[in-house]
This record gives structure tokens, sequence and C-alpha cells, in this order.
């Protein structure tokens, strides 16, 4: 069962201070990792510009374009990955840290208007999107598609947002 004494921290750049609800999206993220059963964790959501969100899509992805989330995981989950060889309490304290999440304001205010959204309901979707890609959920084939759409939309649903998980996301 999710432990309330998690960290989930929320950074906004300044000038979008006034538009986020910091709360909001840290209800978010708890709730999927409620929903998910983890147990205690750590992560970082950051809201920032669309340039910063570009330049790191094109230094970690190869893609040159906006995009709305990034999802970067501490713990990668490929097969035949070698373990870290880390000192035991550094090992320990990383353990539970789940990553960061990285998402563009403006950019998600444009789909908020498009797709007729508030922001914070928009963040809300991106901030669950994202925490599930931390935790291993895709999107590349029908199958994934349909599983992660189906969580975030229980997910979503307290929050009265269910009907905005099943859309496509960048524009």
């Amino acid at each position: 069962m999710f432990d309330p004494a998690s960290s989930i921290t929320v950074a906004v750049d300044e000038e979008y201070a006034s538009l986020v609800d910091e709360s909001a999206l840290q209800a978010a993220v708890a709730a999927t990792l409620h929903h998910l059963g983890c147990a205690r964790g750590e992560l970082t959501v950051v809201v920032t510009t669309d340039e910063a969100v570009r330049a790191l899509n094109r230094e970690y992805r190869g893609l040159d374009a906006p995009t709305d989330v990034l999802s970067f995981a501490a713990q990668e989950s490929l097969p035949d990955a070698p373990a870290l060889l880390l000192p035991p309490e550094l090992a320990a304290e990383t353990a539970h840290y789940w990553g960061d999440l990285v998402i563009a304001c403006p950019y998600s205010q444009h789909q908020a208007t498009h797709f007729g959204n508030t922001l914070n309901a928009e963040l809300q979707l991106l901030a669950v999107h994202g925490t599930l890609h931390l935790l291993g959920y895709d999107h590349d084939d029908d199958a994934e598609e349909e599983e992660m759409w189906a969580l975030q939309e229980k997910i979503l649903a307290p929050f009265g947002h269910a009907a905005l998980a099943r859309r496509s996301y960048d524009l």
C-alpha cells in the first residue's frame, strides 16, 4: 500500500507558479502510486518552459521537437542490464527513487485549450501518464496502449478527469 509519507516534489518555474496547482499534481502522482500498490518512494515533477523540454527531448530522445511530458526513470528495467555498483548507503537511498517528470507548461496549456480542459486537469493527466512511464508502462502497441489508457482512466476518475485519459497526447 502506498505510504503517504512518500516524497513527491513539485517544482514550478516562477513564471507559471500562479497557474499551476502543485497540490493537484502531487495528488495525481500519489493516486497513481497508490493505485499500483507502490509502497514508498520519491519522485520529482518539474513544470517548465517549452524550450527546456525541447532541449531535453533533443538531448535524451534525439527528437528536436517540443512535447508535453518527459519521464526520466531512475531505475532502468532493461533485461540483462548490469546492476549499478553503488555504496550500500547510496543504494538504499536510491532504491525508492522512481525518477523525474518534466512537463512543458505552455505546450500543456495549448493542449488543454485544444481539448477543452483546464490547465490543471491537463497537468494532472500528464503527471499520471508520466508516472506510469516511470513505473514501466508504455504504449508502443495497441495492447500496451489499452492497458495504460485504462489505468489512466481509473486513476483520473476520482478527480473528474476520466474522459481525458483516452485521447492522444501530443497535438
